[in-house]
């Protein structure tokens, strides 16, 4: 007779292999350094204020 198999165990081992790969391959994809972020951030904060610099404020007449 051969080795008696848990199917819960096995089923559960695949989905968590599964979604070891799929979670692996979101961070190769979508994740961002620590410094990454930072940078974007300081350029949006530059690019955000540039632009304030250069509106042009208009007084209502009456």
């Amino acid at each position: 007779m051969g080795n008696v198999i848990n199917l819960n165990r096995f089923r559960k081992r695949a989905e968590r292999e599964a979604s070891a790969k799929q979670a692996d391959a979101n961070r190769s994809k979508f994740g961002r350094t620590k410094a990454e972020r930072s940078v974007e951030e300081t350029r949006a904060d530059k690019a955000k204020a540039h632009l304030d610099r250069h509106q042009i404020d208009r007084e209502e007449q009456p």
